[in-house]
């Protein structure tokens, strides 16, 4: 392993045997989210490579236990399903309860080579405990801006405590893996160390232009040379909505004929039904059916300044659409500039809301860009990923008691 400052390299080739690794997670696939979505690759990625993968996690809102599987591709060789309560602000979503004795106890029978804990929630500091008093190497992933959150919920006043959690937890781990380095540098500043950057992939196989559906373009109103702008994701306050909202309307004042398709649904739904009858709102949608409406849309608005990576970005570009984005997460890794995509800085809102009109207005720089998006985005595999994630997690040294206090008094400092 080298370091350079906080930010640990994986340089060890991909373990050539076969390995038992656990993930713990409060989201889990068929939930429809950047976590589990990630998960989902993951797991697959390691199943498929002869891994031994467990999954622990939350029992899901109307479920029956069972292995969620896909194309007849299992995730995982055996999952652990814990009681699961909601949590405050996300219905939908679950935190896990369970104790470390639980966990200890079946460690002890079956030891894993390594432990990735995905989420920081109750369950995730359990397993933290649990593999560190077993000795079992455990990392962690900084995929949720939580503390950023909290703003957006009328509880600011939390975001210093919810920083200093965050610390506290992910401090306890050997190693914490974030997707870009601007995050690197935000966890570093949060006193988190160390840190290494684990990358996303895209599925360009299901995301493609070729799905492009006109009988679906119709449905939304839509004539061939009309603009369909969309947008994928929760419809929840802390993905900046508003901002996307303005953007369309101003697109509108001058393309009458342009529709708003958001597909997702959250909190902000009714709301934003309530205000907007003519907007086109698809709801929840997955697999191929979710791919189908990407690809049948033009330009792709992803106005959020909270995500950690926002793995939509790079489904819009495989799926061939013009993204306008803040120089953040994703767009901040993979889109140039009005080469494959335009993106503003975080503080310009009228530079977003510019970069769409222009593409709006400009039909050969909107096909250039989305020509070129799809080029780009069929670089970004999956299986460097996995390779990437192989080499990090299992080459981590146990966190000690004494080195986790040590650099909890240096985060204090």
């Amino acid at each position: 392993m080298h370091s350079a400052g906080n930010i640990v390299t994986g340089t060890t080739q991909a373990p050539g045997r076969r390995l038992h690794i656990t993930i713990v997670s409060e989201t889990f696939p068929p939930e429809i989210n950047g976590v589990a979505n990630t998960l989902r690759y993951l797991c697959l990625g390691l199943t498929r490579r002869g891994h031994r993968v467990t999954v622990f996690r939350p029992r899901q809102g109307h479920e029956a236990k069972g292995e969620f599987s896909e194309a007849g591709e299992c995730l995982f060789s055996q999952e652990y399903v814990v009681t699961g309560l909601p949590l405050p602000g996300y219905g939908e979503l679950r935190f896990g309860i369970a104790r470390a004795a639980y966990l200890a106890s079946l460690w002890r029978r079956q030891c894993p080579d390594a432990v990735y804990v995905a989420t920081q929630g109750p369950l995730g500091v359990v397993a933290v405990s649990a593999a560190r008093k077993a000795g079992i190497p455990v990392s962690s992933g900084f995929h949720t801006n939580f503390h950023a959150y909290s703003r957006y919920y009328g509880a600011g006043f939390l975001e210093k405590l919810l920083c200093a959690y965050g610390r506290w937890f992910h401090n306890r781990t050997a190693l914490t893996l974030v997707p870009t380095r601007k995050i690197a540098r935000t966890t570093a500043d949060m006193g988190i160390h160390p840190t290494s950057v684990w990358s996303r992939g895209v599925d360009c196989r299901r995301f493609a232009p070729h799905k492009r559906d006109p009988a679906l373009r119709q449905q939304w109103g839509l004539q061939p040379n009309d603009r369909a702008v969309l947008y994928v994701g929760r419809l929840a306050p802390e993905k900046n909505l508003r901002m996307a909202v303005s953007c369309f309307e101003r697109i509108r004042g001058l393309h009458p004929n342009a529709r708003f398709i958001l597909v997702g649904d959250g909190p902000m739904r009714k709301r934003l039904a309530e205000r907007h009858p003519d907007y086109v709102f698809a709801g929840t949608r997955r697999g191929e059916d979710l791919a189908r409406h990407y690809a049948s849309g033009d330009i792709f608005l992803f106005p959020s300044k909270t995500d950690t990576f926002g793995n939509v970005v790079t489904e819009a570009m495989a799926s061939g659409l013009a993204v306008v984005a803040f120089d953040d997460a994703a767009a901040s890794e993979h889109i140039r500039h009005e080469d494959n995509g335009m993106k503003a800085h975080l503080l310009d809102d009228e530079g977003f809301v510019d970069h769409a009109l222009r593409l709006a207005d400009q039909p050969t720089l909107m096909n250039k860009i989305r020509a070129q998006a799809r080029l780009d985005a069929l670089e970004l595999d999956w299986a460097a990923q996995i390779d990437q994630f192989e080499r990090l997690i299992l080459n981590q040294p146990q966190r000690t008691h004494h080195n986790a206090l040590k650099h909890q008094s240096i985060s204090l400092l």
